[in-house]
C-alpha cells in the first residue's frame, strides 16, 4: 500500500522502527498537510499517535502491531519516542502529540471548511467539547458527534455508527476511545469511511475540561506520566509502572544491537 497516495507532492517521510513499531518523522504542519490532502481525495485511512503504551501493546500483540503497520501516519506522541527517533538518526524530531494535533487540525479545518466528526466519550463530554472547540476555532465545521456505549458493539451497531458518520459529510473523524480500542475501531472502518480517522486518546476529556493536562514543562521533560498517574493511579499503574521500565530496557537492547551491528559491518566511506 502506498502510504503517501494522494499526498505525493509532500515528499517521503523518514521512518524508523522503535521496537516493532514504525514511527514516522513528521511535524504538526506536515501531518495537517497530509490529512488535508487525504481528506480532499476522500482517501480512507487512519492516523495513530503513538506513545510508549501503544508501542508496548503492539510489542506483545501481533494483531495490534499489524493495525499500526497499516496506518497512513504514526506520529511520535510521547517524548520517549521523540528521543528514540533522535537516537536513531532523526536529529531534529519534535513531539507530535495527539491532543495538540487535534487542535492543529481544528485550526486548519476552520480555515478550509473541511468538516470534522467527534466519536467517543460520553454525551456530556461531547457537548462540552463542542462548545470548547467552537469557542477556540470560530467557524469550525463540526458535522456531528456520537458517544457509543462503553461495551462491545454488535456489527450492526457499528455499521449504523459508520453510516451516520458517512451521512454527516465529515471528512475527518476524531476517535476518542483509548488504546487499543480506537486503533482497532479505525482499522475495521478502513475502506468503509471515505476520509481520515485520527485516534486522539484522552483529548476529548482534556478539551472538555473534565481532566487536566500536565504542565507543559513536565511534558517537555517526559514527566507527563507522573502527572497522569497521580490523577488515575488505579487505572494507569500497570501502563506506567510496568510498561515504561520495560520499554527503556527493550529499546536499550535495540540500540546496543545496532551498535554491535555497525561495529561488525563498518561502513567504508572512502572513495
Amino acid at each position: 500500500m502506498d502510504l503517501d497516495q494522494g499526498s505525493q507532492h509532500l515528499g517521503p517521510r523518514p521512518v524508523r522502527r522503535i521496537l516493532k513499531t514504525r514511527v514516522d518523522a513528521t511535524s504538526y504542519e506536515d501531518a495537517c498537510n497530509r490529512i488535508q490532502a487525504w481528506a480532499k481525495t476522500q482517501r480512507s485511512c487512519y492516523v495513530v499517535a503513538a506513545n510508549v503504551h501503544v508501542v508496548m501493546t503492539a510489542y506483545f500483540d501481533a494483531a495490534y502491531q499489524q493495525i499500526l503497520d497499516q496506518a497512513a501516519l504514526v506520529t511520535p506522541d510521547g517524548m520517549p519516542l521523540v528521543w528514540g527517533l533522535r537516537r536513531l538518526g532523526v536529529a531534529q524530531q519534535s513531539r507530535v502529540y495527539g491532543p495538540d494535533l487535534m487542535l492543529a487540525w481544528c485550526e486548519r479545518a476552520a480555515q478550509t471548511g473541511i468538516p470534522i466528526y467527534l466519536y467517543g466519550g460520553t454525551e456530556d463530554t461531547l457537548q462540552k467539547l463542542v462548545v470548547s472547540l467552537q469557542r477556540q476555532f470560530p467557524g469550525l465545521p463540526i458535522a456531528g458527534t456520537h458517544a457509543p456505549p462503553f461495551r462491545s458493539l454488535s456489527p450492526q451497531e457499528e455499521a449504523n455508527d459508520v453510516a451516520r458518520i458517512h451521512q454527516s459529510g465529515a471528512r475527518v473523524v476524531f476517535v476518542g476511545l483509548g488504546c487499543p480500542k480506537q486503533e482497532q475501531w479505525m482499522h475495521r472502518q478502513l475502506g468503509q469511511f471515505p476520509g481520515v480517522m485520527i485516534g486522539v486518546g484522552a483529548a476529548f476529556n482534556f478539551f472538555s475540561g473534565e481532566v487536566s493536562q500536565a504542565p507543559r514543562w513536565m511534558m517537555a521533560l517526559g514527566l507527563e506520566w507522573i502527572y497522569r498517574f497521580s490523577q488515575e493511579p488505579r487505572r494507569l499503574w500497570r501502563r506506567y509502572l510496568l510498561n515504561n521500565p520495560l520499554f527503556v530496557l527493550l529499546f536499550g537492547v535495540q540500540l546496543l544491537g545496532e551498535v554491535v551491528s555497525k561495529n561488525q559491518h563498518p561502513t567504508n566511506d572512502k572513495p
